[in-house]
C-alpha cells in the first residue's frame, strides 16, 4: 500500500506537480486529425489539468493554444482560424501557432505584441492523430515505435470512451497479467468454459517475469502449454498488447483518454494504402449513461475493454491506495510505480526520464510486434537469429 502522499505523488498530473512535469516530457496523442475540418477548425481538448485549443489554420497548419485569450479570457474555441493563424472572435487578437500576437484590434499595441506570449505547444499529425507535447523545449522527436513507424502494415484507429479515472489505474493493469485469465474468461478462451469462475483460465498459466527495456517493462507470460505471452508497457502512458497500441493520455487527476491503433504487418512486406492514413473507428459506450460514475452507472462487459473500463473506473476517480493490499502477483504494479518515482526524480535532476530520443533519424524501435506469442522453440530461433541471450527477469519487488 502507499500513503496519501505517496499515491498523490503519482497521479498529480497538472502543471508544476512532479509527475506532471514527468508526464510532460512525453508526446500524447490528443485528437483525431480528421475531426479538425474547414467548417469545424477548432476543438477544446483538456490535457495534463491543462485547457487548451487545437486549431488548423487556412494554410493546413496544426496549432495548439492555451484557451483563454491573453487579452480579456475569452475562449479560443471560438475563434476565427485566418492563414496565419487564430483571432479571437471578441477583439479579434491574433495568434501564430506558437503563441505569437500578431494582431491587438481595434489599436497595435507593439508593447503587448513584443513583451507577452501566449501559452502555445508543438502539435503534429501522425498516423491519423494529433500528438502534443506540452514539456520544455527543446521538445524530443516523437519514438519510432514499429506499431507507428513501420510502412509495412494496415492500421486502424479505435476511440474509446472517455475514462472517468486517473492514468494510473489504467496504467497498473498494463503490468497485472494475472487479472486476464479471470476478468475476461469469457473472452480468452472460445467456447471452453471454466472449472471455476473464480480462478477462470488463471491455472492455464505457469507464471509471470517482468524485465525493463530501454522504453519500458516487459510483461512475460508462460503458458503450462509453453507459449509464452510478451509484450510491453511503453513507458509512461502506452500499452503494446498484440495487434493493439493502447494510449492512455491523462486528462486530469481524474480523468483519460483511451485511444488505440491496431497494426497488422502486410505479408509480402509491401506499404498498403492505409499505413499512414487509417480509418477510424468509435467504438460504442462502456457503460450507460455515459457520464455517469459507478454505482450510478452500468458497465455493458460486452468485450474485453468494457471491462477494462469497469475494473479501473470501480476503483474510484483517484484509486485509495492507502487500503489496497498486495500480494505476489502484482509485483509488476510495484514495478512500474517504482519506475514512475525513478523517473520524477531524474527529471527534477535535470535529466531525461527513460524512453526520450533527441535523434530524428534514430532506427525504428521493436516492441516485439512480431512475437507476441511463439512457442519455446520459435523463440530460440529468434533470439539466435538476433543474436540475443534469454533476458534475465526482474521480480520487481519492493
Amino acid at each position: 500500500m502507499l500513503t496519501q502522499e505517496e499515491n498523490e505523488l503519482l497521479t498529480q498530473v497538472g502543471p508544476g506537480t512532479p509527475c506532471g512535469e514527468m508526464l510532460r516530457r512525453y508526446w500524447y496523442p490528443i485528437a483525431i486529425a480528421s475531426e479538425l475540418t474547414d467548417e469545424q477548425p477548432t476543438k477544446f481538448v483538456r490535457i495534463l489539468g491543462e485547457d487548451l485549443v487545437l486549431f488548423k489554420d487556412r494554410s493546413g497548419r496544426i496549432g495548439l493554444l492555451a484557451d483563454h485569450c491573453s487579452h480579456r479570457g475569452a475562449s479560443l474555441l471560438y475563434g476565427r482560424v485566418e492563414e496565419r493563424g487564430i483571432a479571437c472572435a471578441y477583439h479579434g487578437w491574433l495568434y501564430d501557432r506558437e503563441g505569437n500576437i500578431l494582431e491587438t484590434p481595434p489599436e497595435r499595441n507593439d508593447a503587448i505584441m513584443k513583451s507577452v506570449k501566449h501559452t502555445a505547444y508543438p502539435a503534429q499529425v501522425h498516423v491519423g492523430l494529433v500528438f502534443a507535447y506540452l514539456g520544455p523545449a527543446p521538445a524530443p522527436v516523437m519514438p519510432h515505435y514499429d506499431t507507428l513507424f513501420r510502412p509495412d502494415g494496415h492500421r486502424k484507429i479505435k476511440v474509446y470512451g472517455q475514462l472517468d479515472c486517473n492514468w494510473l489505474q489504467a496504467m497498473e493493469n498494463s503490468v497485472d497479467p494475472a487479472h486476464a485469465p479471470i476478468l475476461h474468461q469469457e473472452y480468452i478462451r472460445g467456447v471452453r468454459q471454466p472449472a471455476s469462475t473464480t480462478r477462470g483460465f488463471i491455472d492455464d498459466v505457469e507464471g509471470f517475469e517482468f524485465y525493463l527495456t530501454d522504453y519500458g517493462i516487459m510483461k512475460k507470460r508462460t503458458h503450462k502449454t509453453g507459449a509464452i505471452d510478451e509484450h510491453p508497457l511503453i513507458f509512461p502512458h502506452i500499452l503494446r498488447q498484440g495487434p493493439s497500441t493502447q494510449f492512455r493520455t491523462p486528462i486530469d487527476d481524474e480523468h483519460t483518454l483511451h485511444l488505440h491503433i491496431n497494426f497488422t504487418a502486410t505479408e509480402d512486406g509491401s506499404e498498403p494504402p492505409d499505413a499512414w492514413h487509417p480509418v477510424v473507428e468509435y467504438q460504442e459506450p462502456c457503460k450507460e449513461p455515459v457520464d455517469g460514475l459507478h454505482p450510478n452507472t452500468h458497465f455493458t462487459q460486452w468485450a474485453i475493454i468494457p471491462q477494462d473500463h469497469m475494473a479501473w473506473e470501480t476503483q474510484g476517480p483517484v484509486a485509495n491506495r492507502a487500503v489496497e493490499h498486495l500480494s505476489y502477483s502484482d509485483r509488476g504494479v510495484v514495478l512500474f510505480r517504482q519506475l514512475v518515482r525513478e523517473q520524477i526524480e531524474k527529471v527534477q535532476r535535470g535529466e531525461d526520464p527513460m524512453g526520450i530520443y533527441r535523434d530524428p533519424d534514430h532506427a525504428i524501435i521493436d516492441t516485439k510486434i512480431d512475437e507476441d506469442i511463439w512457442s519455446p522453440q520459435r523463440r530460440e530461433e529468434i533470439r539466435s537469429q538476433r543474436g540475443e541471450a534469454e533476458p534475465a527477469s526482474s521480480s520487481g519487488s519492493s
